[in-house]
């Protein structure tokens, strides 16, 4: 059966973005650390070359995208990204919440949505049986819980302290209870996985 799965990397201290982040900023002041794991090794916005994943992270990241069938992610993430230079960079339906979908661009790489169910239920449907991918930001991962969307619960965990930014879960108050599913390490992160025990079950 077809899962909802969110994941998002985080600093120790729990942020998810660096100070003043958002279009031509990326992750914010150092905020990029956070996805050493991604290119393997520490890199910044004005470098033209990145590295790539190290040969553990690239196994990992294949096999856990095998069986994603559509991803969705926050508008504010993809304003930050610049749109992914308008080419969707997961090669499966992606799904852009947000309050404006009347703004979806032309070419079909995006698909805007106006509420967190009706993006999951246009996610499972296109996924057409495999996992959908929720991919944040926070306020996308947060609401996704809230509504009791979310199967499982991956939180990437860079060892970085960046000390200010946005935080996972500012703001967020309802008690959910998780259950420890796995655990992996690598040279740039720890991969805590977990399953959301949903209400009422």
């Amino acid at each position: 059966m077809a899962k909802v799965l969110a994941s998002i990397t985080i600093s120790v201290d729990g942020y998810i973005a660096g100070p003043d982040d958002g279009p031509g900023k990326g992750l914010g002041e150092g905020g990029e650390r956070l996805h050493a794991w991604v290119f393997g090794g520490i890199w910044t916005y004005g470098e033209e070359r990145r590295g790539q994943m190290t040969a553990d992270d690239a196994v990992w990241f294949g096999e856990a995208m095998t069986n994603i069938g559509a991803v969705i992610g926050g508008r504010w993430t993809y304003e930050a990204a610049e749109h992914w230079g308008d080419s969707n960079p997961f090669g499966v339906p992606f799904f852009i919440l947000t309050h404006r979908p009347e703004e979806e661009p032309a070419g079909g790489q995006f698909r805007f949505v106006a509420g967190i169910r009706e993006a999951v239920e246009r996610a499972l449907d296109a996924a057409d049986g495999k996992d959908v991918q929720v991919m944040g930001g926070a306020d996308v991962i947060r609401q996704a819980l809230e509504a009791d969307l979310v199967d499982e619960l991956m939180i990437i965990v860079s060892p970085l302290i960046l000390g200010g930014g946005k935080r996972l879960f500012d703001g967020f108050t309802k008690s959910i209870e998780l259950e420890q599913a796995g655990m992996r390490q690598s040279a740039w992160a720890t991969f805590l996985q977990y399953r959301v025990k949903r209400s009422g079950s």
